[in-house]
């Protein structure tokens, strides 16, 4: 499993990410869905102070504290600098829970501000947060989850197996290898449509989808799904577009609303993923 998800538009968004144990947002149900496994979470990541985006943070510090688990692992807890409804949220629950048994850590981010999340073998990977226009006063963010590789350098590209292993028993493999980073995962956040430069190379898109249909926005504060087709065919290197954040009264349309503009994409190798409003997906 790579990613679990229940997001319902209005009511409930959260998304774990299992490969870095993180969870984005922290919608209601998150425990109770979750149960012992939010021993496994390290990091929660927020990206605005809505109430279906972080209602469940309180039931998550809580299960942690009291449930059988670990309790000598940290958690951090990573959200927009300068939010005010999420700091005074954490304020409360800090000021309710004054025995907590494990250390939960504060890190309010900036824009374009590198965080770690861990190294491993010959990668190293990194949340980076980037604004996103949502409702006029909330602080809003969208995630990239960067990571750095390791490829040949393009002088030795055209060598044979052979020859590259007898370079490197003479030199080292640093000496034929260089670095270059990749964008392993973008998440929106609540947003409108996110433009091609953002997107642009990103291996997983997690894009809020709000309206299958744009005559049913209202107000400019959502995506709608032909925004979001147009955006990604106007991109490169997407090879996979999760759409969460749905509004329920799409819960019987998905299929027929979305066909006609998911066909614009035939042309594109690209695995698409409706995230049902009704129902926890699992990937």
């Amino acid at each position: 499993m790579e990613f679990k998800i229940y997001s319902k538009a209005l009511y409930s968004t959260w998304i774990l990410y299992r490969p870095e144990r993180l969870l984005f947002d922290v919608g209601e149900s998150i425990s109770s869905v979750l149960g012992n496994s939010v021993y496994a979470i390290k990091d929660v990541v927020l990206t605005h102070g809505h109430v279906d985006h972080i209602a469940g943070l309180w039931g998550l510090i809580n299960t942690r504290n009291v449930a059988m688990g670990d309790r000598k692992k940290p958690l951090r807890i990573i959200f927009p600098r300068g939010n005010r409804a999420i700091q005074a949220y954490l304020d409360f629950i800090i000021g309710m829970n004054p025995r907590l048994r494990y250390e939960v850590i504060l890190n309010p981010v900036d824009p374009n501000e590198e965080i770690f999340l861990r190294t491993a073998g010959n990668f190293k990977r990194w949340l980076v947060p980037f604004r996103v226009r949502h409702t006029p006063g909330e602080i809003s963010y969208g995630y990239h989850i960067i990571e750095e590789r390791k490829k040949l350098k393009a002088e030795f590209r055209s060598l044979d197996s052979n020859a590259i292993v007898e370079l490197v028993k003479k030199h080292g493999r640093e000496y034929i290898t260089e670095n270059f980073t990749k964008k392993v995962l973008t998440i929106s956040g609540d947003s409108y449509a996110l433009p091609p430069e953002i997107i642009d190379n990103s291996e997983t898109l997690l894009h809020e989808c709000t309206f299958l249909d744009g005559r049913d926005r209202k107000n400019q504060n959502h995506s709608t799904l032909e925004e979001i087709i147009e955006n990604v065919k106007a991109s490169n290197g997407i090879k996979r577009l999760i759409l969460y954040h749905i509004s329920g009264r799409y819960t019987t349309r998905i299929k027929r609303l979305s066909k006609d503009l998911i066909d614009k994409l035939e042309d594109r190798e690209l695995e698409i993923h409706f995230v049902h409003p009704e129902k926890l997906f699992v990937l």
